[in-house]
């Protein structure tokens, strides 16, 4: 008797679905498992056996083969554990093969049977919908995958109570989605004194996500001023809170299958790998701008990361999403982040002061942030220096506009792109937008062409470079609440590129 429990396997955020067929045959006992699995699969009989044990279930003494399809799929994680026992307890006919056409299972178990946590419930639970099918799935994870509506999600905390849930003895209740995570404390912006200029900025940056580079002496302010960023954007939408929890699931970041509304704020060190920034190791896992995914990305130290890894952003920055490219197989996710890096000038990080600067000047600032190759150093919107704040200022009441009223202007200004792209999928944010719908909607007024076109010639501003000026610009306009892009949009766009120097041809 063939015997058939469905599952899915991961590829990038996409689960897709998967067949464990299990049959018994005459021959030598054994149990095997086939269809591409790798090392954790392979070792489920033995989970599986031991667990079938805990539960005074003997197999039999026949051949026991367990086929994972589609075969050329490869397969991996622990998850398969319990549709592999639950196709063996059907081909057993200790539940009812007919029941498990209409059940997605995922989950790992331990040798007692009781199940185990698993990643990947939430985009599980999305594929189960899409075939009108339930999901079981261990009870840790029943809050998760319960944010999915259109699912029926079913957590047993063992493989007793799945087994019991099938045979109709004690049914289970379906699992009610997790708490929303509450916001974290986030800090204020009216407790940087001074930087007005990289204030106004950030406040750019967060309404049309626009990347950018602050470049200061040490102790200036830049990690300060990244780390209040979150505090003025808007939060997550629905379907980017899904978006993102459907990255974080697979990454085993969801706390207690709570789904948050803030959005990710992620600051890898700068010694991290291509892998560990941009996703791969075992299972091509998603990396760090992945995860921050409808986020922040904060780079400190951005010139300390190898060159490898500052030249693997170039792509993702503009697709908006990251193939992780194997031999056996090519993975995708999404990546549409903010990116904040900061630097220092020089190695030394004093070279505007020249009582405190190295012997090197300048040539040790010219070869310190010719790290950052000129494509790189294109695709940021943003450019500016963040000057040493005087002691004397220090002491100084706090002053200024607090992160609330700065963050009430971005929402303004998101919900105008928001309505402005309402026929484009793809498109956002201002940042989004390319071709003729970037000339459409930040086409500026005769005297800020002529402005554009007098800097453009002067700045050998790249084709990039160009359009990058025109969609800041339509940024400050929406900020303005101006319905066209002007002169002064224009000057002021521009104006963020001429300060750390001209722009760089690739």
């Amino acid at each position: 008797m063939l015997a058939r429990a469905r599952t899915v396997a991961f590829d990038g955020i996409e689960a897709r679905i998967v067949e464990a067929q299990c049959v018994l045959s005459p021959g030598l006992p054994s149990f095997n498992v086939v269809g591409l699995p790798d090392k954790a699969v392979s070792e489920a009989r033995e989970r599986v056996r031991a667990a079938l044990s805990s539960l005074s279930i003997a197999l039999p003494p026949r051949r026991i083969t367990v086929n994972l399809s589609p075969a050329d799929l490869p397969k991996g994680g622990s998850h398969f554990d319990l549709p592999i026992a639950l196709s063996l307890l059907a081909a057993l006919g200790i539940i009812p093969a007919e029941d498990l056409a209409n059940a997605v299972s995922l989950g790992e178990l331990s040798l007692d049977g009781t199940l185990v946590a698993v990643v990947g419930a939430l985009p599980a639970a999305m594929a189960a919908a899409s075939e009108d099918c339930a999901l079981i799935c261990p009870k840790p994870c029943g809050a998760e995958a319960a944010w999915v509506g259109n699912a029926q999600v079913f957590a047993p905390a063992t493989l007793t109570e799945a087994i019991r849930h099938f045979t109709d003895q004690a049914p289970l209740p379906r699992a009610t989605p997790g708490e929303v995570a509450p916001n974290t404390a986030l800090r204020d912006l009216r407790d940087v004194k001074g930087q007005e200029r990289a204030k106004r900025a950030l406040e750019i940056a967060a309404a049309g996500r626009h990347h950018m580079l602050l470049i200061g002496s040490p102790g200036s302010g830049k990690s300060m001023l990244a780390a209040r960023l979150p505090g003025i954007m808007p939060p997550l939408s629905p379907a980017e809170a899904l978006e993102t929890s459907m990255i974080h699931s697979l990454a085993g970041l969801l706390d207690e299958g709570g789904i948050s509304r803030s959005r990710p704020f992620r600051e890898p060190h700068h010694t991290a790998s291509v892998a560990a920034i941009v996703g791969g190791g075992r299972g091509a896992k998603p990396g760090e701008i992945s995860l921050a995914h409808n986020g922040v990305l904060f780079m400190d130290e951005f010139p300390e990361y190898p060159r490898s890894v500052l030249e693997t952003l170039r792509q993702p920055i503009e697709t908006g999403e990251v193939v992780v490219a194997r031999a056996n197989a090519h993975t995708r996710y999404p990546c549409r982040f903010l990116l904040i890096a900061a630097a220092n000038p020089c190695r030394c990080g004093y070279l505007a002061e020249p009582e405190r600067a190295c012997a090197r000047v300048p040539q040790c600032g010219e070869d310190y942030l010719g790290r950052i190759s000129g494509p790189l150093m294109d695709r940021f919107d943003l450019r500016l220096e963040v000057p040493p704040v005087a002691w004397s200022d220090l002491d100084l009441p706090a002053n200024g506009e607090t992160s609330a009223e700065i963050a009430a202007r971005v929402v303004t200004a998101r919900a105008t792109q928001a309505q402005r792209f309402a026929q484009h999928a793809e498109v956002r944010v201002n940042a989004d937008a390319e071709g003729a719908l970037l000339e459409e909607i930040a086409a500026p007024d005769a005297e800020g062409r002529a402005l554009l076109a007098r800097v453009a010639e002067r700045m050998g501003l790249t084709a990039r470079g160009y359009h990058r000026v025109l969609r800041v610009a339509r940024t400050i306009a929406d900020l303005d609440a101006s319905a066209g892009v002007r002169a002064v949009h224009i000057a002021e766009a521009v104006s963020y590129r001429l300060t750390i120097g001209p722009d760089t041809h690739e």
